[in-house]
């Protein structure tokens, strides 16, 4: 089953897919992790969702630059170097025979603890390293989503810092019940200010009399994807600002889109039960132009900077 931006068609070839756990490969019913596993236990982790397109990972670099400043963070080793794990990375693809429309899963763990404990000093392995591929494509959505704000803010740095990708996202959780309990595809979430921050599993932005805006960026995940628009922004001649702005800036815009690695750019049609559009002009067709342009110009992007197994 899937929703919103993360909407796609079941593939019956995900029931005989190789899931790579610690480097050996297992079927997806024998594929499995200790109950003492720091992930399972306590969420200690960090993690990538990945996509596979004509036979390489876009912006791999960038991901696994993400991964390990994560695991730097939490203070763990993930036992091997980049190249040994994109090596097993591309190992585990070949085994699946996979070289299009896959979205893989990459988690790493600290490891087995030898009691249920948050303390780290009890972990007893070296790092637990899941790979997960799918054949799952994104359904392409252009009617748009709709948005749901929660009262589940984003926290700062002192708290708990949003931009750790780590398996402990309970914040996110909360906020996509909110949603879906109030009939939304995802949940818009505000920063401690009140200001717009992002969305529970995608980057948000807003197109406001031809200007593209997004979140600061304080209180979210360093998007690799969110990253990407801005740049391709700053490239084509559209006007981006990475501002503070308020719900009422969002329910005035002409567009929103939000973005991830699984489906790209998926547009926003109503947020809070406002249908976007110029308030003194015919709502317009979804996806908008900017939207549409940028969707346009992130697929080309996405075919430059593919990186294959060597």
């Amino acid at each position: 089953m899937s929703f919103g931006a993360h909407a796609y068609a079941e593939d019956p070839r995900n029931a005989d897919i190789l899931i790579s756990v610690n480097g050996a490969l297992a079927p997806r019913t024998e594929a499995t992790v200790s109950v003492f596993d720091s992930g399972f236990m306590l969420g200690d982790g960090v993690w990538e969702g990945l996509r596979l397109h004509a036979g390489g990972i876009p912006f791999l670099r960038a991901h696994l630059t993400r991964l390990y400043e994560g695991a730097r963070a939490l203070d763990f080793d993930i036992g091997l170097t980049p190249e040994e794990l994109t090596a097993r990375l591309f190992d585990c693809l070949a085994a699946n025979h996979m070289t299009e429309g896959v979205h893989i899963r990459l988690m790493v763990t600290r490891g087995v603890r030898a009691t249920p404990y948050q303390d780290p000093r009890v972990t007893i392995t070296p790092a637990t390293v899941v790979i997960i591929p799918e054949y799952k494509e994104a359904t392409v959505n252009n009617a748009g989503i709709t948005l749901f704000t929660s009262t589940i803010r984003r926290t700062g740095p002192d708290q708990q810092d949003q931009k750790l990708n780590s398996h402990s996202k309970l914040n996110c959780i909360q906020a996509c019940i909110q949603a879906t309990k109030a009939g939304a595809d995802e949940a818009l979430m505000l920063d401690p200010q009140g200001f717009v921050a992002t969305c529970n599993s995608t980057h948000f932005f807003t197109v406001r009399r031809g200007e593209v805006w997004t979140s600061t960026g304080d209180y979210c995940l360093g998007g690799i994807t969110r990253g990407n628009i801005i740049r391709l922004c700053k490239e084509n001649g559209l006007a981006i600002r990475q501002k503070n702005f308020s719900l009422t800036d969002v329910y005035g815009a002409e567009e929103a889109f939000v973005t991830g690695t699984f489906a790209g750019l998926t547009p926003v049609r109503e947020v809070d039960g406002r249908r976007l559009g110029h308030p003194l002009e015919t709502p317009p067709v979804i996806p908008g132009p900017v939207t549409k342009r940028l969707r346009s110009l992130y697929a080309g992007m996405i075919e430059a900077e593919v990186e294959r197994p060597r």
